[in-house]
Order: C-alpha cells, then sequence, then structure tokens
C-alpha cells in the first residue's frame, strides 16, 4: 500500500499547495538538550496546518467521477480547513460537517475556503458519524481524517523534505493523534534510511496509539481529555495500523502543563504560535537523550483561537514563577503600604495588581490583608523578592496567582 514512487508523487504533487517549511535551527532547545535540535513549521503552511498534504495527495488520486460526486468529512479544526481548501483548488464540491461547539472563527475560515459547512453533535464523533451517513444516503465522497493509506502518504512527504535537507537526521519526532502523520513519516523515513529513530508523541490522557502499540492492536480508550485537542482521538486507524506498528521506534506521551511551557519557549525563542497538539514534540524533547544527535520535531499546525492563547500565556507565566502573588498583613495605619512596595521595588519586582481588604480581622489595627501579584525573572528571583519582605518582618505568603 506504501511504495517509495507513491512518495515521490506525493511530495511533487503537495508543492503546488503547501508553503516551503524550510528546517528552522533552535538555538535554545539544542542548549538546552545538548543535541542539534531542528522545527519543521507546518503551522506556517496556508491552512495553518499539515492537513494539506493529505487531503491534496488524496483527492489527485481519486478518479474525476468521484470528484463529481462531491466531497465529505468531517473535523473541528485542521482536517476541515485542509479538505476545504485542496477540494477548492480541484474545483470539487466540498461539504465539512463540524461540531455545533466548533470556535467560530474555524467555522468561517473553512467556509472561506469554499467548503458548505454543516454543524452537527456535540464532539467529533457525532459529526463523523453523521458525515459517513450523509455519504451514503447521497453518493459523496468520504474524506477519512487519518485512516487512509493515501492520506498516509501525502502527510509522510514531510520526511522527503525533512531527510532532503538533513540526510543526517538521527530522530524524527511527531504528534500522533489518529496515527496518518506518525505511519506516513515513519515508514517513509525507513525507506530512505532504516537508521533513523521515528519517535511518536501523545498526550499523557488521550495516549492511543501507546495502547495500541501495547496491545498489539487499536484499542479505543475511555475518554481523550486534553488541551492538545488536534490529537484527541480515542483510537487509532485500523487501516493505517500495521504501519505504525512495523515503524514507529519508540511513544512518548507528554502532560498538559508540559506543553504550556513549550508554547512559552517556541513564542519567546523563535516568536512561533503552535497550536497544543503542534507543541507536543517540543515537550518530548527533554525525554531523550540527544547529546551530540540530530533531531527534527515536527511542528504540526498552529491554528489556535486568541482566547486560548491568551489563557496559556498566563498559565505559563504563573507556572515558571514569572508572575506569583502573596498574601501580607499589615497594621491598618498610613505608610504600610508603601513600605510593602519600596521594599519589592528595591528587589526588582514589578507589581501588577494590588487588593487591599480591610476586613479579614475585626481588629484592623492588628492586621488588614494586603495581597500582591507581581512579575519576576523566573523562580530564582521570586525567591529573593519573598527573603526581602521577610527580612522587612511582612512575613508573606504565597498563594494561587490570577491576572483578572
Amino acid at each position: 500500500m506504501f511504495t517509495l514512487e507513491k512518495f515521490e508523487q506525493a511530495s511533487e504533487l503537495v508543492k503546488k499547495v503547501t508553503n516551503p517549511t524550510k528546517l528552522v535551527y533552535s538555538e535554545y532547545l539544542s542548549k538546552e538538550t545538548g543535541g542539534r535540535i531542528y522545527l519543521k513549521p507546518e503551522n506556517m503552511q496556508e491552512t495553518g496546518a499539515y492537513k494539506v498534504r493529505g487531503a491534496y495527495y488524496k483527492i489527485s488520486t481519486m478518479s474525476e467521477e468521484a470528484r463529481a460526486k462531491g466531497l465529505i468529512t468531517a473535523s473541528a479544526g485542521n482536517h476541515a480547513q485542509g479538505v476545504a481548501y485542496a477540494a477548492q483548488k480541484f474545483g470539487c464540491k466540498v461539504i465539512i460537517v463540524m461540531p455545533t461547539v466548533t470556535p467560530l472563527i474555524k467555522v468561517n475560515r473553512t467556509k472561506n475556503y469554499g467548503a458548505e459547512v454543516i454543524l452537527h453533535g456535540d464532539v467529533y464523533d457525532d459529526a463523523c458519524e453523521y458525515a459517513i451517513k450523509m455519504a451514503e444516503e447521497k453518493g459523496y465522497t468520504f474524506v477519512h481524517p487519518f485512516d487512509d493509506p493515501d492520506i498516509a502518504t501525502g502527510q509522510g512527504t514531510i520526511a522527503m523534505e525533512i531527510v532532503q535537507e538533513l540526510p543526517t537526521v538521527d530522530y524524527i519526532l511527531a504528534p500522533v493523534g489518529g496515527g496518518g502523520l506518525i505511519t506516513g513519516v515513519s515508514t517513509l523515513a525507513k525507506m530512505l534510511n532504516p537508521k533513523i529513530q521515528v519517535i511518536g508523541v501523545e498526550p499523557s490522557q488521550a495516549a492511543s496509539m501507546t495502547m495500541a502499540l501495547a496491545s498489539g492492536e487499536p484499542v479505543t480508550l475511555d475518554s481523550a481529555n486534553t488541551i492538545a485537542d488536534g490529537t484527541a482521538v480515542k483510537r487509532v486507524g485500523e487501516k493505517i495500523f500495521p504501519y505504525a506498528q512495523e515503524n514507529i521506534d519508540r511513544m512518548l506521551t507528554v502532560e498538559d502543563d508540559e506543553l504550556i511551557g513549550a508554547f512559552l519557549d517556541l513564542v519567546e525563542n523563535h516568536k512561533m504560535v503552535v497550536e497544543n497538539s503542534g507543541l507536543l514534540t517540543v515537550a518530548a524533547l527533554k525525554q531523550l537523550d540527544l547529546k551530540g544527535k540530530k533531531a527534527v520535531a515536527i511542528l504540526s499546525g498552529g491554528n489556535m483561537d486568541v482566547i486560548t492563547m491568551s489563557s496559556i500565556v498566563q498559565h505559563g507565566l504563573i507556572q515558571r514563577d514569572r508572575i506569583f502573588s502573596v498574601s501580607v498583613l499589615l497594621p491598618d495605619k498610613p505608610g504600610e503600604l508603601v513600605r510593602v512596595a519600596a521594599t519589592i521595588a528595591d528587589a526588582q519586582g514589578n507589581v501588577i495588581k494590588l487588593e487591599h481588604n480591610q476586613f479579614v480581622s475585626t481588629n484592623r489595627n492588628a492586621a488588614v490583608e494586603l495581597r500582591i501579584t507581581m512579575e519576576a525573572f523566573g523562580t530564582e528571583h521570586k525567591n529573593e523578592i519573598m527573603k526581602a519582605l521577610e527580612d522587612e518582618g511582612f512575613r508573606p505568603r504565597e498563594i494561587g496567582a490570577k491576572l483578572y
């Protein structure tokens, strides 16, 4: 089902709809890991993700008759936009069934590529079931998000580009949801150079490929609750699993909290916005011994809405002690607030927010509460500020930080 000839054909075809995503050397991540780390920025594609590769190649392999029937698929994000964009290039009618909770920006972007969008169900599974039913009833051609060898072949073109640009690559890391990307990448990488280690990375709360490999067959998870929504898949593809099983060298899992830090690393060091699923590979680097090795982390997409982005930035700053809050009890008399502020300023802390609560005690002369949210350079600096407050007799107590 997978041949080098098909991969080569797909690699030429997808150039018609993809932006060149040249490898980006990461000095920061290389210093952190001891290896030479490169990023494959698929977040820079026109549709914001790699999915257009598989969609375009799949549609290119269809007969004129199949395309003329119209295409239908289900997705809440990247696959929807990839299919809509690719179908537009072929002049095909396309229907995308999306869950009713899909953010408006994703619905509108899919429509902008010429697709008819139908909102149905609360989750992807509901939308997919409805799309398959419509395909059967009305004769549309169904395009599966991942469980299709042609889709996986298109996604595998990423490996061709990596090896052409970095022939001596030792590791390729790819995010795993349903398995289409990792199947294509690992299968082609092994054809080109069996020594390349291909590592799949999943959210720990949606580790469907890890479970499948351990069981020897696809299994259905009870849930897939993760902020990495693009890889929140309960069951990997049946058709592609044997190839994934044969070619994946290792699976790693990542906690959601680790993705928050990875987001900050890429925004601050590379000025890149990468969605949570695309950050899996970056977060997993620290689990590998990469000293003296060359590794490529595939950034699968960058479709993140602004509200999610702002939330992740806030949590990331708090997680890394660059934002923190303390509570101090003060006698209710003039000059105490100034004294606290001066102590923080002398320690180079930056106050963001103050809350003054006079009702924490019935004896205001004994104590009123001052809650201070401030900015620091990191954990070491935070500890210096805390010590400065203690040395002045304020007895600070750290509390949960909130920016709102």
